[in-house]
Protein backbone atom coordinates (compact mmCIF):
# COMPACT_ATOMS: atom_id res chain seq x y z
CA UNK A 1 0.00 0.00 0.00
CA UNK A 2 1.20 3.52 -0.89
CA UNK A 3 2.67 5.51 1.88
CA UNK A 4 2.69 9.17 2.56
CA UNK A 5 5.91 9.71 3.62
CA UNK A 6 5.42 13.63 4.56
CA UNK A 7 2.76 12.58 6.60
CA UNK A 8 0.22 15.47 5.57
CA UNK A 9 2.29 17.85 8.25
CA UNK A 10 0.94 15.27 11.43
CA UNK A 11 2.91 15.41 14.18
CA UNK A 12 2.98 11.44 14.78
CA UNK A 13 3.50 9.83 17.95
CA UNK A 14 4.29 6.10 19.12
CA UNK A 15 2.02 5.81 22.31
CA UNK A 16 -0.37 2.57 22.64
CA UNK A 17 1.58 0.36 20.13
CA UNK A 18 4.96 1.89 21.87
CA UNK A 19 3.68 0.82 25.26
CA UNK A 20 2.16 -2.35 24.53
CA UNK A 21 2.93 -5.77 23.26
CA UNK A 22 2.03 -6.62 20.02
CA UNK A 23 0.68 -9.71 17.65
CA UNK A 24 3.09 -12.00 17.37
CA UNK A 25 1.64 -12.76 13.97
CA UNK A 26 1.18 -10.40 11.21
CA UNK A 27 -1.17 -12.18 9.07
CA UNK A 28 -4.50 -10.44 9.05
CA UNK A 29 -6.52 -13.96 9.74
CA UNK A 30 -9.17 -14.26 12.12
CA UNK A 31 -8.39 -15.81 15.31
CA UNK A 32 -7.84 -15.69 18.90
CA UNK A 33 -5.09 -13.11 19.36
CA UNK A 34 -3.32 -13.72 22.84
CA UNK A 35 -0.95 -11.88 25.16
CA UNK A 36 -1.01 -8.94 22.84
CA UNK A 37 -3.00 -5.54 22.93
CA UNK A 38 -2.96 -5.48 18.78
CA UNK A 39 -2.94 -6.42 15.68
CA UNK A 40 -0.72 -4.87 13.20
CA UNK A 41 -2.80 -4.54 9.87
CA UNK A 42 -3.38 -2.29 6.99
CA UNK A 43 -6.90 -0.66 5.42
CA UNK A 44 -8.04 -2.51 2.57
CA UNK A 45 -7.60 -0.31 -0.73
CA UNK A 46 -11.05 0.52 -2.07
CA UNK A 47 -12.33 1.22 -5.97
CA UNK A 48 -13.41 4.72 -6.37
CA UNK A 49 -12.73 6.68 -3.36
CA UNK A 50 -14.42 10.20 -2.80
CA UNK A 51 -14.42 12.97 -0.19
CA UNK A 52 -17.92 13.82 0.98
CA UNK A 53 -17.35 16.23 3.74
CA UNK A 54 -14.81 16.87 6.43
CA UNK A 55 -15.09 18.51 9.54
CA UNK A 56 -13.01 21.86 10.19
CA UNK A 57 -12.60 21.95 13.77
CA UNK A 58 -11.68 18.12 14.12
CA UNK A 59 -8.94 18.92 11.02
CA UNK A 60 -8.05 22.37 13.40
CA UNK A 61 -7.10 20.08 16.10
CA UNK A 62 -4.78 17.95 14.92
CA UNK A 63 -3.27 21.27 12.68
CA UNK A 64 -4.21 20.25 9.40
CA UNK A 65 -4.70 23.09 6.79
CA UNK A 66 -7.55 23.77 4.62
CA UNK A 67 -5.08 23.21 1.83
CA UNK A 68 -4.06 19.63 3.23
CA UNK A 69 -8.00 18.60 3.65
CA UNK A 70 -8.31 19.17 -0.01
CA UNK A 71 -5.47 17.38 -1.33
CA UNK A 72 -5.36 14.07 -2.96
CA UNK A 73 -3.04 12.54 -0.29
CA UNK A 74 -5.41 13.16 2.28
CA UNK A 75 -8.09 11.81 0.15
CA UNK A 76 -5.96 8.36 0.33
CA UNK A 77 -5.20 8.57 3.41
CA UNK A 78 -8.57 8.56 5.14
CA UNK A 79 -10.19 6.32 2.96
CA UNK A 80 -7.75 3.94 3.56
CA UNK A 81 -5.56 3.55 0.33
CA UNK A 82 -2.97 5.03 1.31
CA UNK A 83 -0.98 5.08 5.10
CA UNK A 84 0.94 7.29 6.57
CA UNK A 85 4.46 6.65 5.79
CA UNK A 86 5.77 6.74 9.85
CA UNK A 87 2.84 5.17 11.41
CA UNK A 88 2.17 1.35 11.47
CA UNK A 89 -1.72 0.41 11.19
CA UNK A 90 -3.16 -1.52 13.84
CA UNK A 91 -6.38 -2.96 15.34
CA UNK A 92 -6.88 -3.07 18.88
CA UNK A 93 -7.39 -6.50 20.92
CA UNK A 94 -10.59 -6.30 23.47
CA UNK A 95 -13.41 -8.67 24.68
CA UNK A 96 -16.80 -7.06 26.60
CA UNK A 97 -19.98 -8.31 27.87
CA UNK A 98 -22.61 -7.99 25.23
CA UNK A 99 -26.31 -7.18 26.42
CA UNK A 100 -25.34 -8.70 29.86
CA UNK A 101 -23.15 -11.86 28.88
CA UNK A 102 -20.00 -12.57 28.57
CA UNK A 103 -18.85 -12.62 24.74
CA UNK A 104 -14.86 -13.42 24.86
CA UNK A 105 -12.74 -11.68 22.24
CA UNK A 106 -14.42 -8.85 20.19
CA UNK A 107 -11.71 -6.43 19.10
CA UNK A 108 -11.44 -4.05 16.54
CA UNK A 109 -13.08 -5.64 13.77
CA UNK A 110 -14.23 -3.07 11.90
CA UNK A 111 -11.61 -0.07 12.83
CA UNK A 112 -8.01 0.28 11.93
CA UNK A 113 -5.88 3.15 13.71
CA UNK A 114 -4.01 4.69 11.76
CA UNK A 115 -1.77 6.69 13.82
CA UNK A 116 -1.61 9.22 16.67
CA UNK A 117 -0.74 13.10 16.68
CA UNK A 118 0.00 15.33 19.19
CA UNK A 119 -1.01 18.88 18.39
CA UNK A 120 -1.06 21.77 20.83
CA UNK A 121 -0.40 19.44 23.72
CA UNK A 122 -3.53 17.24 23.28
CA UNK A 123 -3.01 13.88 21.85
CA UNK A 124 -5.04 12.59 18.82
CA UNK A 125 -5.73 8.57 18.48
CA UNK A 126 -6.61 8.38 14.53
CA UNK A 127 -9.41 5.48 13.87
CA UNK A 128 -10.68 4.63 10.31
CA UNK A 129 -13.77 3.02 10.85
CA UNK A 130 -15.30 0.34 7.45
CA UNK A 131 -11.90 0.07 6.17
CA UNK A 132 -11.76 -3.49 5.85
CA UNK A 133 -11.22 -7.21 8.13
CA UNK A 134 -8.78 -7.28 10.77
CA UNK A 135 -7.84 -10.13 13.14
CA UNK A 136 -11.37 -9.49 14.84
CA UNK A 137 -13.48 -9.11 12.49
CA UNK A 138 -14.83 -12.57 12.93
CA UNK A 139 -17.43 -13.73 10.15
CA UNK A 140 -17.71 -9.68 8.87
CA UNK A 141 -16.05 -7.94 6.65
CA UNK A 142 -14.93 -4.96 8.44
CA UNK A 143 -16.77 -2.31 6.20
CA UNK A 144 -19.51 0.20 6.86
CA UNK A 145 -21.75 1.52 4.72
CA UNK A 146 -22.82 5.02 3.88
CA UNK A 147 -26.18 5.47 5.97
CA UNK A 148 -23.74 4.22 9.40
CA UNK A 149 -21.11 6.39 7.98
CA UNK A 150 -23.36 9.70 7.66
CA UNK A 151 -24.83 8.86 11.37
CA UNK A 152 -21.35 8.60 12.91
CA UNK A 153 -19.96 11.56 11.41
CA UNK A 154 -23.19 13.66 12.24
CA UNK A 155 -23.88 12.61 16.06
CA UNK A 156 -20.28 12.54 16.89
CA UNK A 157 -20.08 16.16 16.13
CA UNK A 158 -23.41 17.18 17.29
CA UNK A 159 -22.68 15.61 20.73
CA UNK A 160 -20.16 17.38 21.08
CA UNK A 161 -21.38 21.08 20.50
CA UNK A 162 -23.97 19.76 22.90
CA UNK A 163 -21.66 19.65 25.25
CA UNK A 164 -21.87 15.92 25.74
CA UNK A 165 -18.25 13.87 26.44
CA UNK A 166 -17.89 11.78 22.97
CA UNK A 167 -14.80 11.13 20.05
CA UNK A 168 -14.67 13.38 17.40
CA UNK A 169 -15.42 13.01 13.22
CA UNK A 170 -12.89 14.06 11.36
CA UNK A 171 -13.75 12.94 8.01
CA UNK A 172 -16.41 10.90 5.58
CA UNK A 173 -15.43 9.34 2.40
CA UNK A 174 -17.54 6.81 -0.18
CA UNK A 175 -15.24 4.10 -1.43
CA UNK A 176 -16.73 3.32 -4.10
CA UNK A 177 -17.43 -0.37 -3.64
CA UNK A 178 -20.94 -1.80 -2.87
CA UNK A 179 -21.55 -3.53 0.94
CA UNK A 180 -23.83 -6.46 1.30
CA UNK A 181 -26.23 -6.15 4.25
CA UNK A 182 -29.54 -7.23 6.14
CA UNK A 183 -30.81 -3.87 7.55
CA UNK A 184 -33.43 -5.33 9.78
CA UNK A 185 -31.70 -9.13 10.05
CA UNK A 186 -34.97 -10.44 7.89
CA UNK A 187 -33.13 -12.27 5.00
CA UNK A 188 -33.64 -8.95 2.53
CA UNK A 189 -30.16 -8.70 1.95
CA UNK A 190 -29.06 -5.71 -0.51
CA UNK A 191 -25.91 -4.07 -1.85
CA UNK A 192 -25.27 -0.18 -0.31
CA UNK A 193 -22.82 1.92 -0.75
CA UNK A 194 -19.14 1.53 0.97
CA UNK A 195 -17.97 4.03 2.96
CA UNK A 196 -15.75 5.18 5.85
CA UNK A 197 -15.61 7.86 8.60
CA UNK A 198 -12.51 8.91 10.16
CA UNK A 199 -13.38 9.31 13.85
CA UNK A 200 -10.44 10.75 16.69
CA UNK A 201 -10.19 10.43 20.15
CA UNK A 202 -7.51 10.82 22.74
CA UNK A 203 -7.45 7.14 23.12
CA UNK A 204 -10.09 4.60 22.12
CA UNK A 205 -9.34 2.24 25.21
CA UNK A 206 -12.51 0.62 26.60
CA UNK A 207 -13.36 -1.39 29.00
CA UNK A 208 -13.15 -4.50 27.43
CA UNK A 209 -9.36 -3.90 26.90
CA UNK A 210 -9.06 -4.66 30.93
CA UNK A 211 -11.41 -7.28 30.13
CA UNK A 212 -9.97 -9.62 28.21
CA UNK A 213 -6.75 -9.66 29.94
CA UNK A 214 -8.61 -10.08 33.09
CA UNK A 215 -10.85 -12.92 31.54
CA UNK A 216 -7.44 -14.45 29.96
CA UNK A 217 -5.56 -14.39 33.80
CA UNK A 218 -2.95 -12.59 31.76
CA UNK A 219 -1.87 -9.84 34.54
CA UNK A 220 1.27 -9.04 32.84
CA UNK A 221 -0.34 -7.28 29.68
CA UNK A 222 -3.17 -6.18 32.26
CA UNK A 223 -0.97 -4.60 34.64
CA UNK A 224 1.04 -2.80 31.10
CA UNK A 225 -2.54 -1.21 29.88
CA UNK A 226 -3.44 -0.01 33.33
CA UNK A 227 -0.13 1.81 33.70
CA UNK A 228 0.30 3.03 30.30
CA UNK A 229 -3.52 4.19 30.88
CA UNK A 230 -2.90 5.95 33.79
CA UNK A 231 0.66 7.53 33.01
CA UNK A 232 -0.79 8.86 29.47
CA UNK A 233 -4.26 9.90 30.57
CA UNK A 234 -4.52 10.27 34.11
CA UNK A 235 -1.26 11.48 35.01
CA UNK A 236 -2.38 13.80 38.15
CA UNK A 237 -2.83 10.34 40.05
CA UNK A 238 0.86 9.75 40.30
CA UNK A 239 3.15 6.98 41.06
CA UNK A 240 1.72 3.74 40.52
CA UNK A 241 0.48 1.96 43.29
CA UNK A 242 -2.66 -0.47 44.53
CA UNK A 243 -3.94 2.96 46.12
CA UNK A 244 -3.78 5.04 42.59
CA UNK A 245 -5.27 2.09 40.57
CA UNK A 246 -8.25 2.31 43.29
CA UNK A 247 -8.44 6.15 42.15
CA UNK A 248 -7.92 5.36 38.49
CA UNK A 249 -11.34 3.59 38.68
CA UNK A 250 -13.03 6.00 41.09
CA UNK A 251 -12.19 8.63 38.16
CA UNK A 252 -13.57 6.63 35.73
CA UNK A 253 -16.50 6.24 37.64
CA UNK A 254 -17.43 9.65 37.57
CA UNK A 255 -16.81 10.43 33.96
CA UNK A 256 -18.91 7.50 33.10
CA UNK A 257 -21.82 9.44 35.14
CA UNK A 258 -21.14 12.46 34.38
CA UNK A 259 -20.68 11.16 30.28
CA UNK A 260 -24.21 9.83 31.23
CA UNK A 261 -26.00 12.33 33.04
CA UNK A 262 -25.09 14.60 29.95
CA UNK A 263 -26.92 11.70 27.79
CA UNK A 264 -29.80 12.29 30.04
CA UNK A 265 -29.81 15.85 29.91
CA UNK A 266 -30.31 16.02 26.11
CA UNK A 267 -32.05 12.94 25.61
CA UNK A 268 -29.39 10.74 24.05
CA UNK A 269 -29.91 7.24 24.03
CA UNK A 270 -26.97 4.84 23.24
CA UNK A 271 -28.64 2.18 22.19
CA UNK A 272 -25.62 -0.70 22.76
CA UNK A 273 -24.34 0.15 25.76
CA UNK A 274 -21.51 -3.11 26.01
CA UNK A 275 -18.67 -3.18 27.93
CA UNK A 276 -16.49 -2.80 24.45
CA UNK A 277 -18.57 0.75 23.82
CA UNK A 278 -17.40 1.77 26.83
CA UNK A 279 -14.54 4.41 26.95
CA UNK A 280 -12.18 4.68 29.95
CA UNK A 281 -12.30 7.96 29.87
CA UNK A 282 -15.70 8.86 29.84
CA UNK A 283 -16.05 9.42 26.00
CA UNK A 284 -19.52 8.50 24.16
CA UNK A 285 -17.86 6.18 21.62
CA UNK A 286 -19.41 3.79 18.77
CA UNK A 287 -22.43 5.75 17.60
CA UNK A 288 -24.53 2.62 16.21
CA UNK A 289 -28.59 2.69 16.87
CA UNK A 290 -28.76 5.41 18.89
CA UNK A 291 -31.18 7.91 19.13
CA UNK A 292 -32.95 10.67 20.92
CA UNK A 293 -35.80 10.96 22.40
CA UNK A 294 -39.00 11.85 20.75
CA UNK A 295 -42.25 11.80 23.06
CA UNK A 296 -40.98 11.74 26.83
CA UNK A 297 -40.31 7.72 27.23
CA UNK A 298 -38.16 6.17 29.66
CA UNK A 299 -38.42 2.80 28.00
CA UNK A 300 -37.76 3.57 24.63
CA UNK A 301 -34.20 1.95 22.88
CA UNK A 302 -33.43 2.75 19.64
CA UNK A 303 -31.99 -0.71 19.06
CA UNK A 304 -34.23 -2.90 17.26
CA UNK A 305 -31.79 -6.20 18.98
CA UNK A 306 -32.92 -4.79 22.17
CA UNK A 307 -36.63 -4.62 21.37
CA UNK A 308 -37.96 -7.22 23.39
CA UNK A 309 -35.43 -6.69 27.07
CA UNK A 310 -35.25 -2.87 26.32
CA UNK A 311 -31.96 -3.63 28.49
CA UNK A 312 -30.56 -0.38 26.76
CA UNK A 313 -33.91 1.93 27.58
CA UNK A 314 -33.07 5.53 28.48
CA UNK A 315 -34.36 5.00 31.96
CA UNK A 316 -31.94 2.25 32.39
CA UNK A 317 -29.08 4.23 31.10
CA UNK A 318 -27.28 4.72 34.30
CA UNK A 319 -27.85 1.54 36.40
CA UNK A 320 -26.21 -0.10 32.96
CA UNK A 321 -22.95 2.33 33.58
CA UNK A 322 -23.10 0.88 37.06
CA UNK A 323 -23.24 -2.71 36.00
CA UNK A 324 -20.71 -1.89 33.24
CA UNK A 325 -18.34 -1.17 36.10
CA UNK A 326 -18.75 -3.63 38.34
CA UNK A 327 -17.38 -5.61 35.35
CA UNK A 328 -14.17 -3.28 35.31
CA UNK A 329 -13.49 -3.51 38.79
CA UNK A 330 -13.59 -7.09 38.49
CA UNK A 331 -10.98 -6.97 36.18
CA UNK A 332 -9.08 -4.63 38.02
CA UNK A 333 -9.27 -6.36 41.09
CA UNK A 334 -5.92 -8.42 40.62
CA UNK A 335 -4.23 -5.53 40.47
CA UNK A 336 -5.61 -4.48 43.79
CA UNK A 337 -6.43 -7.65 45.59
CA UNK A 338 -9.43 -5.72 48.00
CA UNK A 339 -12.46 -5.68 46.67
CA UNK A 340 -14.09 -3.11 49.64
CA UNK A 341 -12.72 0.39 47.72
CA UNK A 342 -13.86 -0.64 44.29
CA UNK A 343 -17.31 -1.52 46.35
CA UNK A 344 -16.90 1.93 48.05
CA UNK A 345 -16.71 3.36 44.41
CA UNK A 346 -19.57 1.59 42.97
CA UNK A 347 -21.92 2.38 45.69
CA UNK A 348 -20.73 6.11 45.81
CA UNK A 349 -21.65 6.31 41.91
CA UNK A 350 -24.76 4.72 42.71
CA UNK A 351 -25.81 7.08 45.22
CA UNK A 352 -24.25 10.29 43.11
CA UNK A 353 -26.12 9.00 40.00
CA UNK A 354 -29.61 9.76 41.85
CA UNK A 355 -28.54 13.09 43.24
CA UNK A 356 -27.13 13.85 39.72
CA UNK A 357 -29.83 13.42 37.38
CA UNK A 358 -32.20 14.99 39.73
CA UNK A 359 -29.93 18.26 39.83
CA UNK A 360 -30.22 17.72 35.85
CA UNK A 361 -33.96 17.53 35.51
CA UNK A 362 -34.38 21.00 37.91
CA UNK A 363 -31.49 22.60 36.21
CA UNK A 364 -33.78 22.01 32.73
CA UNK A 365 -36.91 23.50 34.68
CA UNK A 366 -34.65 26.48 35.96
CA UNK A 367 -34.35 25.19 40.12
CA UNK A 368 -31.12 25.55 41.31
CA UNK A 369 -32.19 25.89 44.90
CA UNK A 370 -32.85 22.51 46.70
CA UNK A 371 -36.16 21.91 48.47
CA UNK A 372 -38.16 19.13 49.96
CA UNK A 373 -40.51 19.28 47.27
CA UNK A 374 -38.30 18.99 44.23
CA UNK A 375 -38.04 14.33 43.86
CA UNK A 376 -41.85 14.26 44.32
CA UNK A 377 -42.23 17.74 41.51
CA UNK A 378 -40.30 15.51 39.16
CA UNK A 379 -41.55 12.32 39.67
CA UNK A 380 -45.24 13.64 38.91
CA UNK A 381 -43.79 15.71 35.80
CA UNK A 382 -42.28 12.63 34.17
CA UNK A 383 -45.87 10.45 35.02
CA UNK A 384 -47.22 13.12 32.75
CA UNK A 385 -44.79 12.92 30.22
CA UNK A 386 -45.34 9.48 29.71
CA UNK A 387 -48.73 9.52 29.21
CA UNK A 388 -49.43 12.46 26.88
CA UNK A 389 -46.35 11.94 24.81
CA UNK A 390 -44.55 14.80 25.12
CA UNK A 391 -41.46 15.95 22.80
CA UNK A 392 -38.87 16.31 25.36
CA UNK A 393 -36.52 18.77 23.53
CA UNK A 394 -39.67 21.19 22.29
CA UNK A 395 -41.28 21.14 26.36
CA UNK A 396 -38.17 22.14 27.65
CA UNK A 397 -36.98 24.81 25.09
CA UNK A 398 -40.15 26.26 25.18
CA UNK A 399 -40.31 26.59 29.04
CA UNK A 400 -37.17 28.50 29.21
CA UNK A 401 -38.31 31.44 26.82
CA UNK A 402 -41.79 32.00 29.17
CA UNK A 403 -40.89 34.86 30.62
CA UNK A 404 -41.55 34.70 34.51
CA UNK A 405 -43.81 37.67 35.27
CA UNK A 406 -46.06 36.33 33.09
CA UNK A 407 -46.34 32.77 34.65
CA UNK A 408 -48.22 33.90 37.82
CA UNK A 409 -50.84 34.77 35.31
CA UNK A 410 -50.98 31.31 34.00
CA UNK A 411 -53.64 28.87 35.24
CA UNK A 412 -53.42 26.27 32.49
CA UNK A 413 -50.25 25.03 30.70
CA UNK A 414 -49.15 28.09 27.77
CA UNK A 415 -49.79 27.14 24.41
CA UNK A 416 -46.45 27.16 23.49
CA UNK A 417 -45.35 24.47 25.67
CA UNK A 418 -48.46 22.43 24.35
CA UNK A 419 -46.91 22.52 21.25
CA UNK A 420 -44.79 20.08 22.54
CA UNK A 421 -47.66 17.54 22.34
CA UNK A 422 -47.98 14.69 19.95
CA UNK A 423 -51.71 14.41 20.55
CA UNK A 424 -52.90 17.88 22.29
CA UNK A 425 -56.42 16.04 22.18
CA UNK A 426 -55.03 14.19 24.71
CA UNK A 427 -54.74 17.20 26.99
CA UNK A 428 -58.79 17.16 28.55
CA UNK A 429 -60.31 15.92 31.62
CA UNK A 430 -58.32 13.96 34.19
CA UNK A 431 -54.95 14.23 31.96
CA UNK A 432 -55.58 17.92 31.84
CA UNK A 433 -56.51 18.75 35.88
CA UNK A 434 -53.21 16.84 36.75
CA UNK A 435 -51.41 19.13 33.84
CA UNK A 436 -53.34 22.19 35.60
CA UNK A 437 -52.23 20.76 39.38
CA UNK A 438 -48.20 20.42 38.29
CA UNK A 439 -47.90 23.52 36.42
CA UNK A 440 -49.10 25.58 39.89
CA UNK A 441 -46.87 23.41 41.71
CA UNK A 442 -44.07 24.45 39.46
CA UNK A 443 -45.42 28.34 39.80
CA UNK A 444 -45.19 27.96 42.95
CA UNK A 445 -41.88 26.16 43.41
CA UNK A 446 -40.50 29.09 41.02
CA UNK A 447 -41.51 31.67 43.42
CA UNK A 448 -38.80 30.38 45.74
CA UNK A 449 -35.70 31.10 43.48
CA UNK A 450 -33.53 34.32 43.49
CA UNK A 451 -32.77 34.12 39.82
CA UNK A 452 -34.63 36.92 37.37
CA UNK A 453 -36.12 36.65 34.02
CA UNK A 454 -32.49 37.37 32.37
CA UNK A 455 -30.59 35.16 34.68
CA UNK A 456 -33.31 32.30 34.43
CA UNK A 457 -33.67 32.65 30.65
CA UNK A 458 -30.04 32.83 29.54
CA UNK A 459 -29.19 29.29 32.21
CA UNK A 460 -31.88 27.80 31.08
CA UNK A 461 -31.35 28.19 27.44
CA UNK A 462 -27.72 27.56 27.58
CA UNK A 463 -29.15 24.04 29.02
CA UNK A 464 -31.43 22.89 26.73
CA UNK A 465 -30.91 22.59 23.21
CA UNK A 466 -33.52 23.65 20.33
CA UNK A 467 -31.61 21.48 17.90
CA UNK A 468 -30.86 17.54 17.87
CA UNK A 469 -29.97 15.62 15.78
CA UNK A 470 -33.22 13.86 15.61
CA UNK A 471 -33.25 10.21 14.09
CA UNK A 472 -35.85 11.44 11.04
CA UNK A 473 -33.29 14.05 9.62
CA UNK A 474 -30.48 11.70 9.75
CA UNK A 475 -32.24 9.54 7.81
CA UNK A 476 -33.19 12.63 5.49
CA UNK A 477 -29.43 13.06 4.66
CA UNK A 478 -29.12 9.45 3.94
CA UNK A 479 -31.68 9.15 1.23
CA UNK A 480 -30.63 12.41 0.10
CA UNK A 481 -27.05 10.86 -0.03
CA UNK A 482 -28.16 8.16 -1.57
CA UNK A 483 -29.04 9.64 -4.38
CA UNK A 484 -26.16 11.62 -4.63
CA UNK A 485 -27.55 14.69 -3.06
CA UNK A 486 -25.26 16.30 -0.48
CA UNK A 487 -27.05 19.28 0.58
CA UNK A 488 -28.98 17.85 3.85
CA UNK A 489 -26.05 16.44 5.25
CA UNK A 490 -24.01 19.86 4.92
CA UNK A 491 -27.38 21.97 6.21
CA UNK A 492 -27.27 19.43 9.21
CA UNK A 493 -23.66 19.65 9.63
CA UNK A 494 -24.31 23.21 9.97
CA UNK A 495 -26.87 23.42 12.36
CA UNK A 496 -25.31 20.56 15.20
CA UNK A 497 -22.79 23.53 15.20
CA UNK A 498 -24.81 25.78 16.99
CA UNK A 499 -27.37 23.50 19.18
CA UNK A 500 -28.32 26.13 21.69
CA UNK A 501 -29.12 29.45 19.53
CA UNK A 502 -31.42 30.67 17.73
CA UNK A 503 -31.37 30.75 14.07
CA UNK A 504 -34.29 31.72 11.51
CA UNK A 505 -32.98 29.89 8.54
CA UNK A 506 -32.74 26.42 10.15
CA UNK A 507 -35.90 26.99 11.82
CA UNK A 508 -37.48 24.10 9.74
CA UNK A 509 -35.68 21.40 12.00
CA UNK A 510 -36.90 22.88 14.99
CA UNK A 511 -40.15 20.37 15.33
CA UNK A 512 -41.42 17.67 16.94
CA UNK A 513 -40.87 14.19 14.63
CA UNK A 514 -43.29 13.96 11.55
CA UNK A 515 -46.26 11.41 11.55
CA UNK A 516 -44.45 9.73 8.64
CA UNK A 517 -41.37 8.90 10.45
CA UNK A 518 -43.24 7.55 13.85
CA UNK A 519 -42.24 3.74 12.61
CA UNK A 520 -40.44 4.24 9.60
CA UNK A 521 -36.89 2.29 9.48
CA UNK A 522 -34.22 4.35 10.28
CA UNK A 523 -36.52 6.98 11.64
CA UNK A 524 -37.51 5.27 14.69
CA UNK A 525 -35.37 2.18 15.60
CA UNK A 526 -31.97 0.54 14.29
CA UNK A 527 -30.42 -2.53 13.95
CA UNK A 528 -26.91 -2.36 14.83
CA UNK A 529 -25.86 -2.99 10.98
CA UNK A 530 -27.22 1.12 11.13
Amino acid sequence: MEKITDNLGLNLVDGFSAALNADRLETNTRRQVLEAAYSYVDPTATADPQLLTISDESAELLGLSSETTKSDDFRKVFSGNATLGSARPYAMCYGGHQFGHWAGQLGDGRAINIGEVLHNNSRWALQLKGAGPTPYSRTADGLAVLRSSIREFLCSEAMYHLGVPTTRALSLALTGDKVLRDVMYDGNAAYEKGAVVCRMAPSFIRFGNFEIFASRQDHKNLKLLTDYTIKTFYTHLGELSAETYVAFFREVADRTLKMIVEWQRVGFVHGVMNTDNMSILGLTIDYGPYGWLEGYDHGWTPNTTDRQNKRYRYGHQGQIGLWNLIKLANALYPLIEDAKPLEDVLHNYQRTFIDKNLEMLKSKMGLYKKEAQDSAMIASWQKLMHITEVDMTIFFRELSNIQLEDISEMTTLPSSILSAFYMVDHYTGDTKAQWDAWWEGYKQRLTKESHSTKERHKEMVNYNPKYVLRNYMAQMAITAADDGDYSILEELKHMIKAPYSENPNLEKWYAKRPEWARHKVGCSMLSCSS
